[in-house]
């Protein structure tokens, strides 16, 4: 199932309209490592990943698995790990992926750059909570935790990120 995302901040499933953040600098065609912005483009939900001390496992469609103190995800374009999960510590530039603030307890891995990756075309892009003012992400999607488990339980396996 498919989820619509409009750079105006609007995540659309089924006729209903969810508030979302985007990159700070909107919607590009042309994604680059570290630009702020979302790509736009069809992004499948590749799997969801959640902090089980603090949520539910989501109900999704796609395969789900908890993350621990030690998960990270490379952003350094010059590592051989560029944008895949890691464990740390590690020798790249990175996310921690077990943050404090709530942001990553449900991540969605969204298919940016991953088939193949290629260096510099951004790294990190998924679907997660939104801050509680929804300040702009750094090219992720972000909704509100209860709008994110109602997207993930209706079944939604790709985002389609448009630039209208």
């Amino acid at each position: 199932m498919q989820a619509i995302v409009r750079p105006n901040g609007q995540l659309i499933l089924r006729g209903e309209i969810f508030r979302c953040a985007i990159g700070a600098r909107g919607v590009l065609r042309h994604k680059e490592e570290g630009d702020e912005a979302t790509p736009l483009g069809l992004l499948p939900l590749r799997r969801v990943l959640y902090r089980a001390d603090r949520v539910p496992p989501p109900n999704c469609a796609v395969p789900l698995e908890p993350i621990g103190q030690e998960d990270g995800w490379c952003d350094d374009p010059n590592h051989r790990d560029y944008n895949r999960m890691i464990r740390l510590p590690h020798d790249g530039r990175h996310e921690e992926l077990w943050r404090k603030d709530g942001v990553y307890d449900i991540i969605g891995v969204l298919g940016w750059n991953d088939a193949p990756i290629e260096r510099r075309r951004g790294s990190a892009i998924f679907l997660h909570v939104a801050r509680p003012d929804f300040a702009p992400t750094q090219g992720c999607v972000a909704l509100a935790l209860r709008d994110l488990q109602r997207v993930l339980a209706a079944g939604v396996t790709e985002l389609l990120v448009t630039g209208e």
